[in-house]
């Protein structure tokens, strides 16, 4: 994988400059554990935000939250200047527009590869099955897994699982995608699979909120790292501000640990 910086094409400032997700002061409480405390947060359409912090900090509820996987107590979230609604079909409507690729893949294990992928677009989008079809081989094509279409999830090993996935979302046209882990489940050795296809959209200036622990990818394909503890937006930074000049003693620490091994 190439840890070369991402470079966006200057023509694209003029729609990194709209904002596509805001929180603004949004709180979660599982019982007595506040787990986001006061989120403020931007995304711009065409930026690859890297989420990341120590086990335990919020990042994955932060990041189901944009989608109303997880319900907020407090605060707003808009996606498009619209606000998260709370249920039925504006909400069906809404997550059509906001990809979300899990940790644990989520694929239909009864269904093919294609049929996975081309379910959304014919079911809540309206395309026809030939249309569907024809799209989800280009995508699943794109993320390398094209001469699978045919077999079934258990017949995928993870990596090329989690690449099915990632076309499942890109099928719906996605107006950003969301990642929660989603290499953490994955051997080793197929870690770097799936993250060339996420650098491969980054670089196609898909809007992306990637938590994750790989910081390769943190410091080579994010606009911006956002790091969290408890519960908290500690410090936000360009990569290597983040990585070579952390400012809060808390960031220091996390990545003193994690980066030396």
């Amino acid at each position: 994988m190439s840890d070369a910086p991402l470079t966006k094409d200057p023509a694209d400032a003029a729609s990194l400059a709209e904002d596509l997700v805001v929180l603004d002061s949004v709180n979660k409480h599982f019982g007595a554990l506040h787990v986001l405390q006061d989120i403020n947060l931007t995304i711009k359409r065409g930026e690859v935000v890297v989420v990341i912090g120590p086990s335990g900090s919020g990042k994955s509820t932060l990041c189901r939250s944009i989608n109303r996987l997880e319900t907020i107590d407090d605060g707003t979230i808009t996606i498009d200047e619209k606000p998260l609604p709370e249920e039925g079909r504006e909400l069906a409507r809404l997550r059509a527009d906001v990809g979300m690729v899990f940790q644990s893949f989520n694929l239909f294990a009864h269904k093919t590869v294609l049929q996975n992928v081309t379910l959304g677009p014919i079911k809540v989008r309206g395309v026809s099955k030939e249309d569907a079809e024809a799209k989800a081989r280009t995508l699943l094509d794109r993320v390398g897994v094209g001469n699978q279409a045919d077999k079934y999830p258990a017949q995928l090993s993870g990596g090329q699982q989690q690449r099915v996935a990632i076309a499942r979302a890109l099928a719906m046209e996605p107006k950003v995608m969301l990642f929660d882990e989603p290499t953490s489940a994955l051997d080793p050795e197929m870690i770097n699979e799936v993250l060339e296809v996420m650098q491969q959209l980054a670089r196609e200036g898909m809007t992306m909120v990637v938590v994750t622990h790989e910081m390769g990818f943190a410091r080579s394909a994010a606009n911006r790292v956002v790091f969290m503890a408890d519960g908290r937006i500690v410090e936000e930074a360009e990569p290597h501000q983040f990585f070579d000049n952390p400012r809060s003693d808390r960031a220091k620490d996390f990545l003193s640990k994690i980066l030396q091994h």
